[in-house]
């Protein structure tokens, strides 16, 4: 027996998966693992029996309802990190990248009321708590996605979508630098762990022999390379406070060099963790750019900035380069904060209809849940009705040293 749920795909940014609505899914956060597991068709490394592409960047959802009454969002946004092949759900991290598609995904499913011209949708990330403005085109308030914006990584142009971070900062660990200090040596090498959008632990390119040029597929192929990352990467998020970071998804991880492109900015390979992001995370990128404008972090001597309160920074990655917008004020003891982050993005709606699942995924074996469609198009009740002729018959219900630098 299989169930239809209704669902929209969408490109988001330079990433794509289904958007469903909240109350299209189980309640219970396990159950709705199940089925999203069962929807994107893991664990698989082809995802051959879902919709998911087999690649962390294709493998992705979003979870979107209606905020309550009073609040000062008008959508929740859930994400969810569907691992290809582990049957594994990380509802940790949010996604930048998906983020864009959520404000188009709200007006056209009626969460929203488009106006004339531009919509500016107010979105909570339910997993890190940050709130997000998308600014959304939408002439003759119905949303456009058409138009002359290019982003590094997504072939073509589209309409712009402007994503702007506000209380951006701690998300998942509560602080700015969650060690407490600007850079730490973990395994003999300076990092700087920040949490800003995204937890990042960020390293200069040089320290690993790297120029933070290299492709996607040259770095994921140097496993000696990966190893080591990824053991800083476990012991940096026990500094961090975060726990053991094996088989989760964050801190990020990302290595730097100076920029190559005249821009200004800096060049930047930004790591899913256990792979190299072909462009670059929206999260993890406005993470990155704020170091580049934060005092003593390893991004200090190699960022190329102005200094100003405002900056735009160039982030250079494998497919191209992506700006992020930081605004910082000088605070009363001197030091500098991350007032806000943001971005330029596009999306686009790609199919709408529904996606078939077991019906077991639910955890009810073959039984039949209310409101949801039987494949085939009809309900329990009226399949029921017809076998019996029943006309009455209702719906059946590890740990390392790690020490501040200097």
């Amino acid at each position: 027996m299989q169930k239809a749920i209704p669902c929209t795909l969408m490109r988001g940014g330079t990433s794509r998966g289904p958007y469903f609505l909240r109350h299209d899914l189980p309640e219970d956060r396990e159950a709705m693992g199940r089925v999203l597991l069962a929807a994107m068709g893991s664990p698989d490394a082809r995802q051959i029996d879902g919709l998911g592409g087999a690649t962390t960047l294709t493998s992705k959802v979003c979870i979107v309802s209606r905020a309550a009454a009073g609040e000062a969002q008008q959508v929740d946004y859930l994400f969810a990190q569907v691992s290809v092949d582990r049957a594994f759900v990380d509802w940790g991290p949010t996604c930048g990248n998906m983020l864009a598609g959520v404000g188009p995904f709200a007006i056209e499913s009626g969460l929203v009321t488009a106006e004339e011209g531009e919509t500016r949708v107010m979105i909570r990330a339910v997993n890190t708590g940050a709130m997000i403005e998308a600014v959304v085109q939408t002439p003759g308030k119905r949303v456009n996605y058409e138009g002359d914006t290019a982003i590094a990584g997504v072939p073509g142009t589209a309409a712009p979508i402007v994503l702007n971070f506000a209380d951006a900062v701690g998300g998942a660990t509560g602080k700015l630098m969650p060690t407490g200090n600007a850079i730490d040596v973990i395994d003999g090498v300076e990092v700087t762990c920040l949490d800003i959008c995204m937890p990042v632990v960020i390293a200069r390119a040089r320290d690993f022999g790297k120029t933070a040029r290299e492709t996607a597929k040259e770095l994921d192929a140097d496993k000696d390379f990966m190893a080591r990352i990824e053991a800083i990467r476990r012991k940096a998020s026990l500094a961090m406070g975060m726990g053991d970071a094996e088989g989760r998804v964050i801190p990020k991880f990302a290595i730097i060099a100076e920029p190559a492109g005249g821009q200004g900015g800096v060049a930047a390979r930004y790591f899913t963790p256990l792979a190299c992001h072909e462009a670059m995370a929206v999260t993890g990128g406005i993470c990155i750019a704020s170091a580049c404008v934060l005092p003593g972090t390893v991004a200090e001597a190699v960022a190329q900035i102005t200094g100003a309160d405002r900056e735009t920074i160039v982030l250079e990655h494998p497919t191209g380069s992506m700006e992020a917008v930081i605004t910082t004020r000088r605070a009363a003891d001197g030091s500098r904060e991350v007032i806000s982050g943001g971005t330029l993005r596009t999306a686009r709606r790609l199919m709408a209809g529904e996606v078939y699942v077991p019906a077991r995924a639910w955890g009810c074996g073959d039984a039949f849940l209310p409101g949801q469609r039987l494949a085939g198009g009809s309900d329990m009740a009226s399949l029921t009705r017809r076998a019996f002729g029943l006309a009455g018959m209702g719906a059946l219900a590890s740990a390392g040293a790690v020490r501040p630098a200097g």
